[in-house]
């Protein structure tokens, strides 16, 4: 079953709080999704490491219920 994007932006908030989300359904199929991430908790981290603390909010759902997920992060200031 797809997620939809209050799903998705819901688990990121979990996890970060402070952040700045925006998500867009891409296909409007519900399986391939774009992501804004703006957080305070990047900041020091390159970017792999905070696609990886995203991925981690996601809870293991990237692959499965969520295929594709177009990732752009930043620290916030």
């Amino acid at each position: 079953m797809p997620m939809n994007a209050k799903d998705i932006e819901s688990l990121i908030r979990e996890a970060f709080p402070d952040a700045e989300i925006e998500i867009r359904d891409l296909a409007g199929d519900g399986d391939h999704f774009a992501a804004s991430v703006i957080s305070a908790a990047f900041k020091g981290k390159n970017r792999v490491q905070q696609h990886q603390m995203v991925y981690a909010a996601l809870r293991g759902r990237m692959g499965g219920e969520l295929h594709a997920l177009a990732l752009q992060t930043a620290p916030k200031d």
